[in-house]
């Protein structure tokens, strides 16, 4: 990402939004923040940018027309229990918890899984405080197996979250991974745009209560990682 001072970066977010309302005059009701996350996803190149915004806003009146996903249309995927949130880490990011072991295979629709997905990242960036645009991911892989690898799928996550929600990812920590995983993550890592690449942390089992705890207070930690929160499922954030 390109280096400028705070004035120059919302000159540029200015210039941006004169051009995106010319081309889609929805983008009116967009804030600046959510621009500048658009911008900063393309090292602060407007016309791509632009482009990446654009696309933005015809894919969420396609995917999410009535401004939100309703528990009754992904209950295929809430029914197996993944994915989790409560508490915030130290820098008020709130925490997603996504065990990759409960995911069926064999029962994923695409289409299903892909409004899932942008589900549980509304669900995130509405439990963001005032000033924080960012969330916080612990990717368990407890008991994955071969079974269990869904490259399709972890790709259709990666582009959502990418394309749609970019610059909202902080740190996503891959926990308990066994060593199997790393074949599929080979697969999966020519995928990760080179600003989030960086964000990926393989964490070492050995020193994973550690690791948490350098990013999250023990009283915001989910118990099943000796901290104090009970985990709660997505649809009840």
């Amino acid at each position: 990402m390109g280096t400028v001072d705070v004035e120059t970066e919302w000159f540029l977010v200015a210039k941006m939004r004169a051009f995106v309302e010319t081309r889609d005059p929805s983008a009116k009701e967009t804030d600046n923040f959510t621009l500048r996350r658009f911008l900063r996803a393309r090292d602060l190149d407007i016309e791509k940018g632009s482009s990446l915004f654009l696309k933005y806003l015809k894919w969420r009146r396609q995917t999410v027309p009535n401004g939100f996903i309703s528990e009754s249309e992904i209950q295929n995927d809430l029914s197996q229990r993944k994915v989790f949130m409560q508490g915030f880490d130290k820098v008020r990011r709130p925490i997603l918890v996504c065990f990759l072991a409960k995911h069926d295979y064999s029962k994923r629709h695409m289409e299903e899984f892909k409004r899932f997905v942008t589900y549980g990242l509304d669900k995130a960036c509405a439990r963001m405080p005032s000033g924080q645009e960012k969330f916080i991911c612990i990717a368990d892989l407890k008991g994955w197996t071969y079974g269990h690898c869904d490259i399709r799928a972890y790709i259709a996550s990666l582009e959502t979250m990418q394309n749609y929600y970019p610059e909202r990812l902080g740190k996503a920590l891959l926990i308990n991974v066994p060593g199997i995983f790393m074949k599929a993550w080979k697969i999966i890592y020519p995928f990760i745009d080179k600003n989030t690449k960086e964000k990926f942390i393989f964490v070492d089992n050995k020193k994973l209560q550690e690791a948490l705890l350098e990013d999250i207070h023990e009283s915001q930690l989910p118990e099943i990682y000796g901290g104090n929160l009970p985990l709660v499922p997505i649809e009840n954030a």
